[in-house]
């Protein structure tokens, strides 16, 4: 892959790292933790980004991509890969129950799973349509108020349900509260993972991929190291 490098936005100008160099930490983090070579799925978080640093990361060759607003990405990923070819999207923001019907048609994978209500919803959808993307289910490992997602007691049962409904149970995803060491929590979900018999395991970002490699993850969700810093100040 060519090297490039993409400034931050904010005033500091600080490139970020480029995708190679990501990639290759990615894969040494695996060699470390004796994991096969490939076993972690890098998804290149492009929420909120300029167009410009999401189609230079197209043009190096990457197509596995996670979007945080179903709206955002319905309005440009048609048009990328219509000029880049396929990409795989992964949905890692919260889902409103009423955007669940566009979700399913542009996303390969949903991170956020976190509700009884959202679960019909998608499971009506799977038998209409006769697919349904991999689903994750959000694990509030450190049982923050204001966060989304089932509490760990809660998770196994329900899994459980969502099985029943006849969902394709693929794993587990947690954000660790900010500020906290995150081995705790990568440690809690691979537990409640196992226990569920889920083999996924969608954890860490930017700053602590590496250490959730350690820990299990097959999914890593990194995009300001990626793409440089967001500006959020120019989204409606």
């Amino acid at each position: 892959m060519k090297r490039t490098s993409r400034r931050c936005s904010n005033c500091c100008g600080r490139p970020a790292i480029s995708l190679t160099d990501i990639l290759a930490r990615v894969r040494a983090a695996e060699r470390t933790a004796g994991r096969t070579e490939g076993a972690v799925k890098l998804i290149a978080v492009s929420k909120v980004q300029p167009l410009d640093r999401v189609e230079a990361v197209l043009a190096e060759g990457y197509r596995t991509f996670g979007e945080n607003y179903v709206q955002e990405a319905a309005a440009k990923w048609p048009d990328l890969a219509s000029r880049f070819g396929a990409v795989e999207l992964h949905m890692i923001g919260p889902l409103q129950t009423n955007k669940a019907r566009v979700a399913v048609e542009i996303f390969d994978a949903i991170h956020t799973l976190d509700r009884p209500s959202l679960a019909e919803k998608l499971a009506r959808l799977a038998e209409a349509r006769g697919t349904c993307p991999e689903l994750f289910v959000q694990v509030n490992t450190g049982a923050e108020p204001q966060k989304a997602g089932v509490l760990p007691d809660a998770t196994e049962g329900f899994v459980a349900s969502c099985r029943a409904l006849g969902l394709p149970m693929v794993g587990l995803m947690c954000i660790p509260p900010e500020d906290a060491d995150p081995v705790a929590h990568f440690t809690l979900l691979a537990t409640l993972a196992e226990r569920s018999g889920l083999a996924g395991l969608s954890m860490g970002m930017s700053a602590d991929f590496e250490t959730a490699i350690a820990h299990g993850a097959t999914h890593v969700r990194v995009g300001s190291a990626i793409f440089g810093a967001r500006d959020y100040a120019g989204r409606g």
